[in-house]
């Protein structure tokens, strides 16, 4: 592994920011840290970088342990979510500080800020100041000040944070893009799993300061490893008595089930003799139109279903009569998770999703 963390333990007061963390990272990854505020996420981030401290535990960047290297001397390009700009210095000055520092020559510094001005896409900007640029101009000039001393690792902080909407979707694609071009080892920060999802080659899910789960975007998404992360990851609802839908019964005394939008189907009443004893019958509760889609709130049973409908599909409203039919869910079975599936549709029904 190329980053590790062993153990790691940090508090500030009576707040434990970090829990036993340990987990590696191979070479040349792009990698997240996802989880909610006040997870330990930012924490974990800044130790590695030598800002903050851990109180015990060890941290190996290449094989060498680093808890007592300093900051400087670690070989790791910081992007901060404020971009951290120097104001009244331009483009070129701002990216070539770092190398200023570090007394190289000026052939060498014109050389190699053009080069990055190139790799960001921002080519015959070098005189401009940060207030003359755009929020995505400042971002991919503070990408390029990172890389500018040629780091091991980069470390962002929630990069794309101060960025708006639009702008922000077109960065993700240009720094997974742009980690690919280079290789470089990173971890980035953020709280927007649909972010993660797009963006990382591996996602490390915190929770409470402690690494709940980490895999692949579609690992973590398929395979939650803990109620927190089936929760967390894709837009879910907690169950308190799942074997109230027709199709489950109690898997090892374990009522509470997570239920994801996309394991619900929500039929027009009538339809359902397509499939004659699989659905239930269901209220609409709520519609909200969602670009692309339509969410739908239903109930069934007492029971309130998040499920999504295709804009193709025959418009539903508040109060509609409908066939609903949950296909699987996740039991909450202690700190873990249990795929189940409808009993129903293992008795030779087929079904069309």
């Amino acid at each position: 592994m190329y980053i590790e963390l062993k153990g790691i333990n940090k508090t500030f007061g009576n707040y434990k920011a970090s829990s036993d963390v340990s987990f590696g990272i191979e070479k040349g990854r792009l990698v997240a840290l996802l989880g909610p505020s006040g997870s330990g996420k930012t924490t974990i981030l800044r130790m590695i970088a030598g800002l903050e401290h851990q109180d015990d535990g060890d941290i190996y960047i290449n094989g060498v342990c680093v808890n007592q290297v300093p900051v400087r001397e670690r070989g790791i390009g910081f992007v901060f979510q404020s971009y951290a700009l120097f104001p009244y210095m331009t483009v070129f000055d701002n990216i070539a500080y770092g190398l200023r520092t570090r007394k190289k020559d000026k052939e060498y510094i014109k050389q190699r800020v053009e080069e990055l001005l190139d790799l960001v896409g921002l080519p015959g900007l070098e005189g401009r100041y940060p207030e003359q640029l755009s929020g995505g101009q400042r971002q991919r000039v503070a990408f390029a000040r990172a890389l500018a001393p040629n780091p091991q690792l980069l470390l962002l902080d929630e990069p794309f944070a101060a960025i708006d909407a639009k702008v922000r979707k077109e960065l993700r694609n240009w720094l997974k893009e742009m980690i690919g071009k280079i290789g470089i080892t990173s971890i980035f920060v953020t709280h927007d799993q649909d972010e993660a999802v797009e963006v990382a080659d591996e996602i490390i899910v915190t929770n409470q300061g402690r690494v709940e789960q980490m895999g692949t975007p579609v690992e973590i998404y398929k395979n939650p490893a803990t109620p927190f992360v089936a929760q967390f990851i894709g837009e879910s609802t907690l169950l308190t008595d799942y074997a109230r839908l027709k199709g489950f019964e109690i898997y090892k005394g374990q009522r509470q089930a997570i239920v994801r939008p996309e394991f619900v189907k929500v039929v027009d009443s009538g339809l359902e003799e397509l499939h004659q004893g699989v659905y239930e019958e269901g209220t609409v509760w709520s519609t909200s139109f969602r670009g692309n889609c339509v969410e739908l709130i239903v109930e069934v049973n007492g029971i309130r279903l998040k499920a999504l409908q295709s804009l193709e599909e025959k418009g539903l409203q508040k109060g509609d009569k409908v066939s609903v039919l949950v296909y699987r869910l996740y039991v909450v079975h202690g700190q873990e998770t249990h795929l189940l599936q409808n009993e129903l549709l293992k008795d030779g029904y087929t079904f069309y999703i």
